[in-house]
């Protein structure tokens, strides 16, 4: 690659990362809005034309957001803001402090406990929820993908405790999954088997939580921590 090919090249991925910026900002201020929640987006075609980016960037783009809850996708109806914004991130120094270590160790004491509140207040819609990122996490083509769902499930669980702590929790969880020391972890032990077999867990989960066996379901989340903190520690 000669250097004006490369100066080209960097010049494109930075207005990329620019544009996306900017398409996250649009539809972050859409549901932001009093009449948001509900409004239907423009289409991939129409943000690509918009914001000048790629239709693979938009898409990403669309389906980050909508792991975190800010949007949802209908088949054959279109995008849509989610009828509940997701709460904004936690920005704590406390969660930029905390090591991987840490935060395993608190996610294996604290997750279980919350499966009480889940198995009480879990709606239908709750359910339908776990399972789009179930299907979503195991259509993924990618690690990165695949993380993202697999987030946005134990979100999506917290949530479906209906309590606005647990939720809170839940937040500092994902925005501490969010460092780049966790991050460089997880990306060098994540094989195709070991994905495999945290779908067959999150499977086990849930089907546990739709049961409302909670005492299974208990021991399913601690059975995958367990495996989780295995690998990122001892594998």
């Amino acid at each position: 690659m000669d250097w004006f090919t490369f100066n080209g090249t960097m010049a494109s991925r930075i207005r990329n990362r620019t544009s996306t910026r900017e398409l996250r900002t649009f539809v972050l201020a859409q549901a932001g809005a009093a009449d948001g929640p509900g409004r239907k987006l423009p289409t991939e075609r129409e943000f690509a034309l918009r914001f000048a980016l790629p239709r693979n960037a938009v898409r990403r783009t669309l389906a980050d957001l909508e792991a975190e809850g800010r949007i949802h996708r209908a088949v054959g109806r279109g995008t849509f803001i989610a009828a509940v914004p997701a709460p904004a991130p936690t920005d704590l120094p406390t969660v930029a402090r905390a090591s991987p270590g840490e935060l395993m160790d608190a996610r294996l004491r604290i997750e279980p406990a919350a499966v009480e509140l889940i198995v009480v207040n879990a709606t239908p819609a709750d359910y339908e929820r776990m399972d789009h990122c179930l299907d979503r996490a195991e259509a993924a083509v990618t690690l990165g993908e695949f993380e993202l769902w697999d987030a946005a499930l134990h979100q999506a669980m917290a949530a479906a405790a209906h309590n606005a702590l647990i939720a809170g929790i839940f937040e500092l969880f994902h925005a501490a999954r969010q460092q780049t020391e966790f991050g460089k972890l997880r990306d060098r032990i994540v094989t195709e088997t070991l994905r495999l077999e945290y779908q067959r867990q999150h499977r086990a989960i849930v089907a546990a939580l739709k049961a409302r066996d909670a005492a299974a379901a208990r021991a399913a989340v601690v059975a995958h921590l367990t495996c989780a903190h295995r690998s990122l520690f001892e594998g």
